[in-house]
């Protein structure tokens, strides 16, 4: 074990949850957290009491995000990585023609943009104690214009904020990476995208992991990882 303490956020299921298991393999001690804490038993139980504790927080909500990593550094006593993963997929037309009703648009954006920012301002006074990691979720769809696509937008969001922080972080010893991925087979997409290539959690579970594993001299800014053959 390496002693270092991994929080993840969206640890229940995709990405976090691949993540997750990755981290454990590589000797991390792990804090996580979804909106529903049962949801995270199953996985605590696969990696052991010893290496994960289950949270419930809703990263929208500022109280419970401090809340949570107030508990992991109590229980923890330090923490030196985050992964700021939590987020949600909206279907969305501007002109009305189909998609979710405007009032389902909100859960998504708060999650996506407020959620990682929330996140973010909880976590890296302890990071600049440890001068640590904080990972990112973003997108390809963060870095190309998609025909109407609020989801596309907030990712954007993301992508402006990993630089903000990480000018913000120059001189601290913290280092702040945007994970980008394209397709990626989870439940966060339609069928008619798993039809098309597609990557699966775990290719996204390396690129965190490299981008942790590397010299605190090296701050890895971006990763962009699509599925072969995939159309922008």
């Amino acid at each position: 074990m390496n002693d270092k303490v991994l929080l993840i956020t969206g640890a229940s299921r995709g990405l976090g949850e691949a993540t997750a298991r990755r981290a454990a393999t590589a000797g991390y001690r792990l804090a996580l957290i979804a909106r529903n804490r049962e949801s995270l038993l199953p996985l605590v139980a696969e990696l052991g009491a010893d290496t994960a504790i289950a949270l419930a927080a809703d990263v929208a909500d500022w109280a419970q995000v401090i809340s949570a990593v107030a508990e992991t550094e109590s229980h923890y006593g330090r923490l030196d990585a985050v992964f700021a993963n939590a987020g949600q997929a909206t279907n969305v037309s501007f002109f009305g023609d189909g998609g979710a009703e405007p009032e389902q648009w909100r859960d998504m954006v708060l999650t996506n943009v407020l959620g990682a920012a929330y996140t973010a301002r909880a976590t890296l006074p302890a990071l600049a104690a440890t001068k640590g990691h904080l990972v990112l979720t973003g997108s390809v769809a963060g870095r190309h214009i998609r025909r109407g696509n609020l989801y596309s937008a907030t990712k954007w969001a993301v992508t402006g904020l990993a630089g903000s922080i990480r000018e913000e972080a120059v001189g601290t010893g913290v280092r702040v990476t945007v994970v980008q991925p394209g397709l990626v087979d989870t439940e966060l997409i339609t069928e008619e995208q798993r039809a098309k290539p597609n990557l699966v959690p775990d290719d996204i579970a390396r690129a965190v992991l490299y981008a942790l594993n590397e010299p605190p001299t090296v701050d890895v800014n971006e990763i962009v990882v699509r599925p072969a053959g995939q159309v922008l």
